[in-house]
């Protein structure tokens, strides 16, 4: 979600500057690529990239092409065989061993509900959505585009009344929380990326010493949307904490009255005080909250259960598979900069439902493959 609020923002100052622009959009990906499908660059017309399509070497040609967009004002699919290393045509040599299929389409601010303005709903409300981008690998074909948004039956945006046929796979999209690529036309080989984008992930941390503000700091370079609270006044500040999106001083027993947790909500505890992390613990197990990080060793989280269980919680199973304590995963992490590092690798980890070991050891394609439906 990061990126697409980079890209609603440059679009925002392009606007303003009067400068015009087309979106780059990963629709498709036949074999490895850097970048899945769903990933997206603003280009603008003075040659201003936002986003990324690839690792750095498809960008060059894209924008070239993106450039072309604009000044025809029409949309246009490319293909980049990245497995072939003597591909006269491309000549980029790229040993990506995949085919890479990028849809750039020309954004017209005169046009409702162009691609940016149905990107734009995202934003509007904390709930994953569904976006679809209709395409077609065949050439001298109409490429139709981003063409529909939909959230739920109240938030139902589109340009392009034939999307409204795909609103059951969107539903079903939406319900699994996963991304497809459907065929609908045989003749025009037209397809359509249909594909659920998740709200930012809320990191909430509890506590605000000197030991938060590099997870502050890598958390927002992630994207995360980061909320600070601490009982104490002069620890919890805006200036300590800039670009947290909410700094609280709070007690511990009216912390969550505060923050409404989902699905994509992380907590981290480490506030150096036992009865404040305690206390948020106690609250935090009768929460859905997935990830429930706790700072220390392995001793304060074995007290702190005995504590509750002297209190009579019995803590489950389920509520122990939530708790991660001592945090972090196991890097070596001694500095705050280093444990920052290994606490956003964790929850990246439970995120993404990884173990987080090291790749070399992985069997297999690295990224998930999206499913592609007849």
């Amino acid at each position: 979600m990061k990126e697409i609020s980079d890209i609603l923002k440059a679009y925002k100052e392009a606007k303003t500057a009067g400068k015009k622009t087309a979106l780059a959009t990963v629709v498709k990906v036949e074999g490895s690529s850097y970048r899945q499908p769903g990933a997206r660059m603003l280009v603008t017309e003075d040659g201003v990239l936002t986003g990324a399509i690839s690792g750095g070497c498809l960008e060059g040609d894209a924008l070239r092409k993106a450039l072309l967009s604009i000044q025809q004002q029409q949309n246009k699919l490319i293909t980049y065989n990245t497995s072939n290393e003597d591909d006269i045509e491309i000549g980029l040599q790229l040993g990506c061993n995949g085919i890479v299929h990028i849809l750039f389409e020309y954004i017209n601010d005169e046009i409702q509900n162009n691609p940016i303005w149905l990107l734009q709903e995202l934003e509007k409300e904390r709930k994953a959505a569904v976006v679809i981008t209709l395409f077609s690998i065949q050439k001298y074909t109409e490429q139709i585009g981003t063409v529909l948004f939909y959230r739920d039956e109240m938030s139902l945006l589109y340009q392009n009344e034939n999307a409204l046929e795909l609103l059951s796979e969107a539903k079903e999209v939406l319900k699994n929380k996963t991304t497809i690529i459907k065929k609908i036309n045989e003749e025009s080989q037209t397809e359509a990326l249909i594909e659920c984008i998740n709200p930012p992930t809320a990191l909430i941390i509890a506590g605000a010493g000197n030991d938060v503000q590099p997870l502050e700091k890598i958390a927002v370079l992630l994207g995360w949307e980061v909320t600070i609270g601490d009982g104490r006044a002069a620890y919890a500040t805006s200036k300590r904490f800039p670009e947290a999106k909410k700094v609280l001083t709070i007690k511990a027993a009216d912390f969550l009255q505060n923050i409404t947790i989902d699905a994509q909500t992380y907590f981290v505890l480490m506030t150096h005080n036992y009865k404040y992390d305690l206390e948020m613990l106690k609250q935090l197990l009768e929460s859905n909250c997935k990830y429930i990080g706790i700072l220390g060793p392995k001793t304060k989280l074995d007290r702190m259960i005995d504590d509750l269980s002297n209190e009579g919680i019995k803590i489950t199973e389920e509520q122990l598979s939530r708790i991660y304590g001592p945090i972090g995963l196991d890097v070596g992490a001694e500095t705050s900069e280093e444990i920052a590092l290994a606490i956003t690798a964790e929850i990246k980890a439970v995120m993404s439902v990884k173990n987080g070991a090291s790749l070399k050891y992985k069997v297999g394609k690295i990224h998930s493959t999206t499913t592609y439906v007849g």
